[in-house]
């Protein structure tokens, strides 16, 4: 494996007074971070040109990109996927969708096998499943035939299925047999995450108690709060080991409630991302998802009765909708989509940050998140 230099960079963590420095990657990791340049020889030289070097994003939650979807059920969509994501910084991304009872779920095998390998873009870490365990009620996009009431025999076919590339799971947890479903997913290693749910406070309170440690798209697919009915919300602000995820794209949220939860939460308890759709990267048009048209408008995925599914935005242009309506740092940004979800997988011991030993995925960018080159196992995947 080739050795890479990316020189005349700053990093995203460090002072603006910090001189311009180097990383050294060697064998897909970093070797070294600072004045290195004049004691090696690179296979590659990357230089920076000043700007800045952050880990490399992960997206928790996207469907597609690229004109491609999970539910392409094919390799080719995925690489897609995956060579888009990376246009936008992304490094490493969950690919999000449901299961559907007594069907092939072929996708979901298809996505299980090419996680780990090489897809010529970001990393496939795994999946991020939104069905079967879920509300009727707050299905939102996902379709009737995608929901069934709790059964540990399912949650067997879908470990036959994914096996350890499974890493999220929403669970409705006001659901009769949820809570079980819960306490077993943990037991599995999996996150358990609240979403698509109608629960109440105190349900809220029980699937937390059970295993629940992240929310999927924090007010979106579940009841608002109200001041004598504060619902899963209510439970989730005050649950400080509870993490949660956050489309940031002003559309899916208010900006004012962008700003809300980020004071609330903290920025360390929040993982931005785009819920993004194969409409991303693609320009404003109509296209199918699960079988049904959809449209995408301004980086806005709707289905034609006006149900909200979706993003058409990349990452890095979320992070700038954060930043602007929070007025958040950009170093506090980038660790909503670097650290942060780092740890829920927990894989913050080898990415996630820029330090020797750590995974040699990387970005480099603007201070207004215009991606210049992203690199990932030490490989210049993308160039502007």
């Amino acid at each position: 494996m080739a050795s890479l230099l990316v020189k005349d960079c700053r990093l995203y963590d460090a002072p603006r007074s910090a001189p311009l420095c180097s990383v050294l990657v060697e064998e897909g990791t970093v070797k070294a971070v600072g004045d290195v340049e004049a004691s090696v020889r690179a296979d590659n030289v990357l230089s920076a040109n000043g700007c800045i070097l952050a880990p490399g994003f992960i997206d928790v939650h996207i469907q597609g990109a690229g004109g491609a979807d999970v539910l392409d059920a094919t390799p080719e969509a995925l690489e897609t996927i995956s060579r888009t994501c990376a246009r936008f910084g992304v490094t490493g991304f969950l690919a999000t969708t449901v299961y559907r009872p007594g069907r092939e779920n072929r996708h979901l095998r298809v996505a299980a096998e090419c996680t780990g390998r090489d897809l010529g873009g970001a990393r496939l870490l795994g999946l991020h499943l939104e069905s079967p365990f879920i509300s009727p009620a707050k299905r939102g996009m996902i379709l009737p035939e995608c929901v069934v009431r709790p059964a540990m025999a399912i949650l067997e076919e879908i470990y036959t299925l994914l096996g350890d590339s499974l890493r999220l799971m929403v669970i409705a947890p006001e659901v009769p047999g949820n809570l079980d479903m819960i306490r077993e997913l943990v037991h599995r290693g999996a996150v358990a995450c609240l979403g698509h749910s109608n629960a109440t406070y105190d349900d809220a309170r029980s699937g937390m108690a059970a295993g629940i440690s992240h929310v999927t798209h924090l007010f979106n697919a579940m009841p608002s709060m109200h001041h004598r009915d504060p619902g899963p919300l209510g439970a989730i602000f005050e649950t400080e080991t509870v993490t949660c995820q956050l489309i940031t794209d002003g559309v899916h949220i208010h900006p004012s409630m962008v700003r809300l939860a980020f004071s609330a939460l903290g920025p360390s308890r929040i993982v931005t991302i785009t819920d993004g759709m194969q409409a991303m990267g693609l320009p404003d048009g109509r296209y199918v998802y699960n079988g049904v048209e959809y449209e995408a408008r301004d980086g806005a995925a709707r289905y034609e009765d006006g149900t909200l599914i979706g993003t058409a935005l990349g990452l890095n242009q979320m992070l700038a909708r954060l930043v602007d309506f929070t007025g958040c740092s950009v170093v506090t940004a980038i660790n909503t989509v670097t650290q942060n979800p780092a740890r829920i997988l927990g894989m913050h011991d080898k990415t996630g940050s820029i330090a020797p030993g750590q995974d040699a995925d990387l970005v480099v960018l603007d201070e207004d998140f215009t991606v210049h080159a992203t690199i990932v196992a030490g490989e210049v995947i993308y160039r502007r």
